[in-house]
């Protein structure tokens, strides 16, 4: 089957060789090759790499063929009913490789063409190649940039997590969320408390500090409104945070889940909900070769700036995942503790893992205290020391997911 498509109208500017612009140009595609008429000359090309701008409102796209010529763009409405032109358009052109980068609108896209047969990938937008001196930018440049180098082989993929993969990731940052929400709301109901001169000399939010609060009360009627609904904020996000822990437990004791939960909770500073995050974030703990990939994954090797026989190197390249980065970094302060005395939970975790998963527990344990103390000694800040024991964590996490 042949399709026709025809563009004409504005130029689409100069190729890399500098030709004349192309004002008129009739694209023919049948299920294995794309046909390019320019001039009389006909040419075809194997392949059809597409880029496409992909907004909230619409989807700006471009094909290049092998030469590295513009062949074909369009703009569609980012709309079901749009989505399903663009794949019925995609599909005429036999080999489509396309590519999009990853942002607000998810995946929906790249299941839609997967699910079609069309090769799709979703490419990191920090890793794309830019040209310092390049100043404009457009959807239609930002298209025909991503076809070609895609074509080149210049763009670095990402993993698409499946449905389900990416709904569990949204229950642990809904979470995290909460907990924020929480904090704020403390922080405004403490700080209108004293801005009140009224001061809680305990442990703060401690349930001898919620029977303080349920004592207050103020004479004027803004005030006493104020300070109710303030209480009821935090009220409503502890009520909130431990609904999503009750659903996070039961997720975390699923079958195909709950084997690697439990291995990571074997380490100290890791229990349920540090293990589903890393898991949820991290997707695939397998597809990391080794435990330096982890590392960088969740940006937490150093900078380095060297050339020629100097080398520097700097902070935490802090690139990736933060919330796998943020998690490691939590679990990092707990090794600040000696490891001679571990806690009645930890030592109930280990009690159903393997000899082989204990023994890396208790390798990381004396070796990331030692590190931490060290480290503190030779006056090292506790936030580089902290990073610097977060970095060795992800390697023993990697070998923790990968025992037997």
């Amino acid at each position: 089957m042949q399709r026709a498509f025809r563009e004409a109208g504005k130029g689409l500017g100069k190729n890399r060789n500098g030709l004349a612009d192309i004002k008129v140009m009739t694209i023919r595609a049948d299920a294995s090759r794309v046909f390019v008429r320019r001039k009389g000359v006909a040419m075809q090309s194997p392949v059809a790499w597409v880029g496409m701008d992909v907004h909230k409102a619409s989807i700006v796209g471009a094909v290049v063929g092998e030469a590295g010529d513009v062949v074909d763009r369009w703009e569609i409405p980012n709309t079901p009913v749009g989505n399903e032109r663009l794949a019925g358009r995609l599909a005429v052109l036999g080999d489509a490789r396309c590519v999009y980068e990853a942002g607000p609108c998810g995946y929906a896209l790249h299941r839609l063409l997967a699910a079609r047969g069309i090769r799709c990938e979703v490419i990191a937008p920090a890793l794309i190649p830019r040209k310092p001196g390049d100043r404009v930018k457009t959807d239609r440049r930002d298209a025909e940039k991503l076809a070609r180098m895609h074509r080149m082989g210049e763009l670095t993929s990402i993993l698409v997590p499946t449905e389900e993969q990416e709904a569990l990731r949204d229950l642990l940052r809904c979470r995290e969320d909460a907990r924020n929400d929480l904090m704020r709301g403390r922080h405004r109901l403490g700080k209108f408390m004293l801005r009140r001169g009224r001061r809680y000399e305990g442990k703060a939010w401690s349930k001898s500090h919620w029977e303080w609060f349920r004592s207050q009360a103020f004479d004027d009627g803004n005030a006493q409104t104020v300070f109710l609904e303030y209480v009821h904020i935090v009220e409503q996000g502890i009520d909130r945070i431990a609904r999503l822990d009750k659903r996070i437990v039961a997720e975390a004791s699923r079958p195909a889940i709950a084997p690697i939960v439990g291995r990571l909770r074997a380490l100290r500073g890791i229990d349920t909900l540090t293990a589903l995050t890393l898991v949820s974030e991290l997707v695939d703990i397998q597809r990391f070769g080794n435990p330096r990939e982890l590392m960088a994954f969740v940006g937490l090797v150093p900078s380095e700036h060297s050339s020629g026989g100097k080398q520097s190197r700097g902070h935490a390249t802090k690139t990736g995942n933060v919330h796998a980065r943020k998690t490691l970094m939590e679990s990092a302060w707990h090794y600040r503790q000696p490891p001679d005395r571990p806690g009645l939970p930890i030592r109930k975790r280990r009690e159903s893992q393997s000899p082989g998963v204990v023994g890396i527990a208790l390798k990381a344990e004396a070796r990331l205290h030692k590190k931490f103390v060290d480290m503190m000694a030779r006056g090292k800040r506790p936030g580089v020391t902290k990073v610097a024991v977060a970095r060795e964590l992800a390697g023993f996490v990697w070998a923790v997911a990968r025992a037997a």
